[in-house]
């Protein structure tokens, strides 16, 4: 068996939530971590995820590191092509969402594709080509706090036209609403004018029509939601069989930790949520940068409350008290000194023998993930939509769960703790 489908993942929780549906699909799916340096056995695999951490890199270097995964996935000869990115779109018009869509196509010498990042499930939905989340639009979201990057417009094809080499056009919802059929024949009638169709989507319906409509397009480009009806049009060519379990890990035993790097307004909610319950500590860039607070402080709170429960990390902020952080450091250097204390703390829990790990926030998750070192994850069962529970195989297994800032309810945590028992 071949591997079908090859995707690309501009972030980890990203590549986590698009492995989640293809397994809920009943598509075995593999997740890796970058590029693999050497063999790697993926003959169970029917999707292949890579995990890239590109999201807000300049376009050159997010170009560069994902051709080199396109050329990667090539060598399995997949039957389709997938570039994911977060389904608030994440880019402002200077982001790379463009520029690495053009080399993905010049690269497989592709003329069009789609953009299509909605996720109905999760309230994220485009009407007029303008994303919404939930009721609000885009650009009046709590995405327009965004640290890195701040979402001013909800105009997908504005978005997307400032970054591309391109026109854009619309497949608008009365199209949409007729069927698979109607959305090709939309398909075709832009391809002659356009590089780009940004596809309006108000429910999962619509994507499951989108999705059918896709089956002859070699690349496709959205979020996670996109990929829900692929494993049918996959089975309807006679290429393989859906199957009906895929998400199977391994029972591991040990302590757990939560670590919150994300200020999403969803996750501020589950870390005020979780806090009422369990010990927590809340990890300042502005101490860390300046040596009030160290590791070592961290390590000596774990080691004496340990026996407590689950402990949570956690530098979710409002974002007033961010804007103050960046002030002092610098948008980048916060970041970073975040994502870095992050890195080394995971480190050092691991030495520990902490087994479980529940991580929020895209940029969190890459340092968490940096700092475990797996060079493959297997993909289990769906935690909330969009973030399955996965495992890191080997000889000591463990289990990390890694969701974007805004996915998942307020309990999140306390779930993915019930399935990680």
């Amino acid at each position: 068996m071949s591997v079908l489908l090859g995707c690309i993942a501009d972030d980890f929780t990203g590549a986590t939530d698009l492995a989640s549906f293809l397994v809920q699909s009943g598509m075995k799916t593999v997740q890796l971590i970058g590029i693999p340096n050497g063999p790697i056995d993926l003959s169970d695999a029917d999707a292949v995820v890579i995990a890239l951490k590109s999201r807000t890199l300049p376009s050159n270097l997010a170009v560069e590191q994902s051709i080199a995964a396109l050329k990667w996935l090539k060598k399995l000869n997949c039957e389709q092509y997938y570039f994911k990115y977060c389904s608030t779109f994440d880019s402002t018009e200077k982001g790379n969402i463009g520029p690495v869509t053009d080399a993905m196509l010049d690269e497989l010498g592709e003329s069009f594709t789609i953009i299509c990042p909605a996720l109905p499930v999760n309230g994220r939905t485009v009407y007029k080509g303008n994303l919404f989340v939930n009721d609000d639009l885009l650009s009046e979201s709590g995405m327009k706090n965004h640290p890195l990057t701040p979402m001013l417009d909800s105009n997908l094809m504005r978005i997307m036209a400032a970054q591309a080499s391109s026109s854009v056009g619309l497949v608008p919802l009365e199209v949409v609403s007729k069927g698979s059929e109607c959305i090709q024949q939309a398909f075709s009638e832009l391809a002659k004018t356009h590089r780009y169709a940004v596809v309006d989507t108000i429910c999962n319906e619509d994507l499951y029509s989108i999705g059918k409509a896709c089956s002859d397009l070699k690349l496709l480009t959205g979020g996670s939601g996109l990929s829900v009806g692929l494993a049918k049009n996959f089975q309807n060519k006679g290429l393989f069989e859906i199957r009906n379990n895929s998400a199977e890990l391994s029972k591991v035993k040990g302590d757990a930790v939560v670590l919150s790097g994300s200020c999403s307004v969803m996750t501020q909610k589950q870390v005020a949520r979780f806090k009422e319950n369990a010990r927590s500590m809340k990890i300042s860039p502005l101490d860390i940068s300046s040596g009030k607070t160290t590791l070592e402080d961290f390590l000596t709170w774990f080691d004496q409350n340990r026996s407590t429960g689950t402990l949570m990390f956690y530098a979710t902020d409002t974002p007033e008290n961010i804007k103050h952080v960046q002030d002092q450091l610098g948008i980048e250097k916060a970041s970073e000194t975040v994502e870095n204390f992050m890195a080394e703390l995971v480190s050092a829990l691991d030495k520990k023998g902490v087994t479980k790990y529940i991580v929020a926030g895209g940029e969190t998750s890459g340092a968490v993930v940096k700092a475990l070192k797996p060079a493959m994850l297997k993909i289990g069962g769906s935690i909330a939509p969009g973030i399955p529970l996965t495992e890191i195989a080997g000889d000591f297994p463990k289990l990390v769960a890694l969701k974007s800032g805004n996915f998942g309810d307020e309990d999140f945590f306390e779930k993915a703790l019930g399935m990680m028992a």
